[in-house]
Formats: C-alpha cells, structure tokens, sequence
C-alpha cells in the first residue's frame, strides 16, 4: 500500500486511489455529528452560491457551513460540531460547506477512485474500511486552513492513520495537550468570538472513534455523503 500525505488545494488535485480529505477542525467533525444524529441526506458543496441555491430550491433543507470561520447570512448553522451535538436531524437533509474540507472533497472527486472524509472522529473505522478496499495507493490530503495554509491537526491526524494503517500505530493520548498548548488552533477556533463553543469544538474533535462508520462521497449533481460501516 503506497500511502501519500498531500496538502492543500494542490494536493487534493494530485489524489490517487482512495482519498482521505481530511479537516479536522471542524468540517469532517461536524459532518459526521450530522449523520450520527439522523441526517438523512449529506450533501457537501465547494460553492457557496451552489449552497444557497439549494436552500431557495428546498427551504426545508438546512444549510450548514462557513467562510473564513464566520457563519454566513442565511445558514441555519455555522461549522461546530458543539451546535448541534445535541439536536436531532431523522428525516433532514443537510447542505454543508465549508472554506477547506468541502472543497478537497469536490477536487478530490475529480481524480482520485474513492473519496472519504477524515477527522478523529471515526478514525479507527476510517483504517478498516480502507483496509477492506485493499487500494494500491492511498492519498491522505491535509486541507489545512482555507485549503492553503498548514494545520497541525490535519498532519497529525494523517501521520494517526498512517500508523492505523501500517500497523505501526502512534500514541493519541498528546495531540489533544500539544495542540492546546503549542499550536495556532486554538486561537483559529475562537473566531466568532465564542469561546465556551470553541473550547466544547476543540474536545469534539478531539473524541477519538466516537462512532465506527465513514462518510464516502458518492459522485452526483450535487455529490452526497453516505455512511458506512466497514466490516
């Protein structure tokens, strides 16, 4: 298995095999709070005019998502998981999109043969079902902020699951102090000025294989996100 760590925009252009689009604070978090808690349809899009021209088409449609950290007018929620952790979405269909993860997710799906999304969240389950998928080559691209600037979430989840995936498995238990402490991300969580909800984002994020399924992109016009549960 030729395992690649790709960056950014570019590197989601440069994906082969399986794809594992990975933004961990907070897109792929928040989307998988969204299928955890009933979401029935997931359908992630790169652009914002795309996204509120669903919400006009179907306004029963709830619109998730963020530019910049900043939840934009009209969206039903922004980008945090700590929103919606408790709410409940059986029968929704959700519409999220994003400045980073949505937009590996839509290049990624341009190249590579199967595309996943990638956090903490379901990390464990992420290395099974490639496992099952017995793939030539594995492509781990780490989004980064704003699809162009390094986040070492993103880094040390791709190194996490390259681990998980050469049996070669790395130690969890000081990413969580390490990016509280020594990292930028904390300050790029509290943008919006919340910081109870920060804080409740980050441990979210944070909450190592809270649920054992995926979120696989199946190509479409517009693209959704279906859960799985490897075996």
């Amino acid at each position: 298995m030729d395992i690649r760590i790709l960056h950014y925009l570019e590197g989601a252009a440069q994906a082969e095999g399986i794809a594992v689009v990975i933004d961990v604070f907070r897109a792929f978090t928040t989307a998988v709070f969204f299928a955890a808690n009933g979401a029935e349809r997931i359908i992630p899009v790169d652009d914002i005019a795309l996204a509120y021209q669903l919400k006009a088409l179907n306004p029963e449609y709830i619109l998730a998502g963020e530019r910049g950290g900043i939840i934009q007018e009209g969206f039903d929620y922004g980008n945090s998981p700590a929103a919606i952790e408790n709410k409940q979405f059986a029968g929704n269909t959700v519409v999220i999109t994003t400045s980073a993860g949505t937009q590996g997710l839509a290049e990624a799906a341009k190249h590579a043969e199967e595309v996943i999304t990638g956090s903490f969240v379901n990390a464990a389950a992420a290395a099974r079902w490639i496992r099952s998928r017995s793939p030539r080559v594995v492509s781990l691209i780490c989004m980064g902020w704003n699809g162009k600037e390094p986040a070492d979430e993103d880094t040390l989840y791709a190194e996490y699951l390259r681990g998980l995936l050469t049996d070669n498995p790395k130690s969890f238990s000081g990413i969580p102090d390490f990016l509280h402490h020594e990292s930028t991300t904390m300050n790029f969580l509290k943008t919006g000025g919340n910081s109870d909800e920060a804080q409740r984002d980050f441990d979210l994020c944070l909450s190592l294989d809270q649920v054992d399924f995926v979120l696989r992109v199946r190509p479409g016009s517009p693209m959704e996100l279906v859960q799985e549960t490897p075996k």
